[in-house]
């Protein structure tokens, strides 16, 4: 609603900043030359163009899917972003894996989709939604007339089953090629002889270790060559992903007292008209900032302002306006009623594909749900003590794991109206259907409290809004900044002269959608990331929802391996640490293995026994992961000392007292079980797809358009 009001409020000043915006659209098409195109795909994958077209209607599906399950009007500008996001990865994962199936020759012929819907083993959804709900057994006719019936389905259900369709489709296909990559993994006996030994095969030695801390850094001086051989070496470990850091000001719109004078005497109009109007629902949806709430309120449960006048007043009174939180509010009584303080029940939840908070596996359509609702109300009213059987069978609510579909005792108006209602219209020992946004519920009403006075609200909201004079002296003092400032120095004086609180914001990716402090900031970032910003540019004024905000780029780093002086800070902890392993290992060698010797000529010598260590050890004890000095133990043969090993915190020389050998077994058979399953969960966590798309090049172009 904020935003509503700033566009009734500030029309004038609105068509200013479109106007310039659009003519600086226009003449930067011009600018680009004849030669010039404007780019309308917003990605590519192995060559698949993604217009901006095909993405924009796949999105606006998306977004009316969620607006539909979470029964909203409109989403926040962060919710879209979201959407948007998932969509795209969507469209990604899609093309990549399916021509991957093309390439390998994978399918879901229609006979095999035919099967899975009306086959004599069909998909394990199939059988879930199509089971008769007294025996728990699939029934086959229930689709064939469900199928027979589909003509004379709602449009929307006809459209719910097609998606339903491609999903059982989709998860076939994913299920065909898991299976032939976790089958493609075969573990021969001698691997499985290996892994078995490296398991079990146990070292008993002796170190004596020096840490790198031990040694002052003062002694060294890395060249250019230790920084280029490090980084060179370790290159990889520094590749970044492009990103710019950012100082911007805040400059918030606050309404002015002349602005809360004048929402004053538009909530005193709406007062007076509140006492004339016949309609209150439908003045309460055209006059106010929140919608009309249908709840009954004990007393106490009521702004203070209103609390006691509506307990002590006949219906059809209307209080006089109040301010609170940054709005004028106005009520009108609009029922009195003896009503429980709280009441008890328990629930099966049968949701549906678009109901609120319906999990992804829920793929019934609306009517089917129906149906099933239908079915186990006419069980329960002939078994009553069937409940918790068949809401543990049946019921979508997470909760019934724990709970057995019981909720509780519940305040009156803590459920959703609909459920809310059922249970007070019904008697105790009862059972009811209510229809909500989460699906539909059968209902057994357990208990109600002793019945209290409550009073059901109409109440209006008007948000207080920066007046269109204060909106433009506001957008002033921001352009001020944005127009007179032209680097960093006159940005930051500026900011200091004028009290400014300077934010920062430090490697923003270009797909981010997160500065500190701002709402909906995309068109900041895009500014940042525009291939014309310099460091040290300072931006136009952004209007970001009740807000302006004008930034300064002080970063910026592309996306590749970055020149070896930008991470050389970085790196020198490293640098450092390896001079100092050669030097402490040179000094080591000198003693040729020699423990005393070591202790009497070194400075902070950890010597260690360690009675047990596996190849498979992740540590070893005394230091953290040393995954060096580890595998050459067990490269070692008894009674062997090693050369110093320049380890992960220090050096090591190491005894070998015993190597045991593990006791033969002829049965890997858990062994190799336990590999394959492990190797089974990570092609289920889809680590093909995100291999093959590592080794694509996918072109993202999504900071052109959004």
């Amino acid at each position: 609603m904020a935003a509503i009001g700033s566009i009734r409020k500030h029309s004038t000043l609105l068509v200013i900043i479109i106007g310039v915006a659009l003519a600086a659209f226009v003449l930067g098409d011009f600018a680009k030359g004849s030669g010039g195109s404007r780019n309308i795909n917003v990605g590519e994958v192995e060559g698949e163009e993604i217009t901006i077209m095909d993405f924009n209607s796949e999105a606006e599906q998306n977004i009316n899917a969620q607006m539909q399950q979470q029964q909203k009007d409109r989403l926040t500008s962060s919710e879209i972003f979201t959407i948007k996001e998932q969509t795209w990865n969507d469209i990604v994962h899609r093309i990549i894996m399916d021509n991957e199936y093309a390439e390998i020759g994978l399918s879901v012929t229609p006979d095999e989709l035919f099967d899975l819907i009306q086959g004599a083993d069909p998909h394990p959804l199939i059988k879930q939604y199509f089971s008769n709900p007294e025996t728990k057994v699939y029934d086959r006719d229930l689709v064939i007339r469900y199928l027979q019936n589909m003509e004379t389905l709602p449009e929307e259900s006809k459209q719910q089953w097609f998606k339903f369709e491609k999903y059982i489709k989709n998860d076939r296909i994913r299920s065909k090629f898991n299976t032939l990559m976790s089958k493609g993994y075969y573990i021969p006996k001698d691997i499985a002889k290996l892994a078995y030994a490296e398991k079990n095969d146990n070292a008993e030695i002796n170190y004596a270790a020096v840490k790198y801390g031990s040694v002052n850094d003062s002694i060294f001086s890395p060249t250019d060559a230790d920084y280029n051989k490090y980084y060179n070496d370790n290159k990889e470990r520094y590749k970044q992903k492009a990103t710019r850091d950012i100082e911007y000001v805040i400059y918030d719109i606050v309404p002015s007292a002349k602005d809360v004078q004048s929402t004053k005497k538009e909530i005193d109009q709406i007062a007076f008209e509140l006492k004339e109007t016949v309609d209150v629902v439908r003045f309460i949806k055209v006059n106010s900032d929140k919608p009309y709430d249908s709840s009954w309120f004990a007393q106490g449960k009521l702004p203070v302002q209103i609390d006691s006048v509506m307990f002590n007043n006949k219906v059809g009174y209307v209080s006089k306006p109040y301010n609170l939180n940054g709005a004028f509010h106005v009520a009108r009584l609009m029922q009195v009623g003896m009503r429980p303080d709280s009441m008890k029940a328990s629930h099966i939840l049968i949701a549906y594909a678009g109901a609120y908070n319906a999990q992804e596996g829920v793929t019934r359509i609306k009517i089917q749900a129906k149906e099933l609702a239908d079915s186990l109300l006419a069980v329960l009213n002939k078994k009553p003590s069937k409940m918790f059987v068949l809401a543990k069978e049946f019921s979508n609510d997470p909760s019934v794991a724990q709970n057995n579909g019981d909720l509780g005792w519940f305040a009156d108006g803590q459920m959703v109206p609909a459920f809310n209602e059922a249970v007070y219209k019904t008697k105790k020992g009862k059972f009811t259907l209510a229809d909500t946004p989460f699906g539909y519920h059968i209902i057994e009403v357990t208990g109600k409290k002793e019945l209290e006075e409550k009073v059901k609200v109409a109440m209006v909201e008007l948000e207080i809004y920066a007046s269109d004079a204060t909106y433009q002296s506001t957008y002033a003092k921001a352009s001020k900044i944005a127009t007179e400032c032209d680097d960093e120095e006159e940005f930051n004086t500026a900011v200091t002269d004028a009290r400014l609180n300077k934010r920062t914001m430090p490697a923003i990716s270009e797909m981010g959608n997160y500065i500190a402090g701002l709402n909906n900031p995309r068109q900041l970032v895009r500014w940042a990331f525009n291939q014309d910003v310099e460091v040290g540019d300072v931006s136009s004024v952004f209007d970001l929802e009740d807000m302006f905000v004008v930034a300064i780029l002080t970063g910026k780093k592309d996306e590749g391996y970055p020149p070896m002086d930008e991470v050389k800070d970085r790196i020198k902890p490293y640098v450092y640490k390896e001079l100092k392993g050669e030097y402490i290992a040179d000094k080591m060698k000198a003693f040729n293995g020699d423990f005393a010797k070591i202790k009497a000529g070194m400075d902070d010598v950890t010597e260690k026994e360690v009675k047990t260590i596996t190849y498979d050890s992740r540590n070893l004890p005394g230091f953290s992961t040393e995954n060096i000095v580890i595998g050459s133990i067990f490269g070692m043969s008894k009674g062997a000392v090693s050369q110093p090993l320049i380890g992960n915190a220090g050096v090591f020389v190491v005894k070998v007292i015993n190597i045991t050998s593990a006791k033969d077994t002829d049965d890997y058979s858990k062994l190799i079980a336990s590999k394959e399953n492990g190797f089974k969960q990570v092609i289920d966590r889809d680590s093909p797809y995100n291999a093959l798309k590592e080794s694509l090049d996918v072109v993202d172009n999504r900071i052109d358009f959004y």
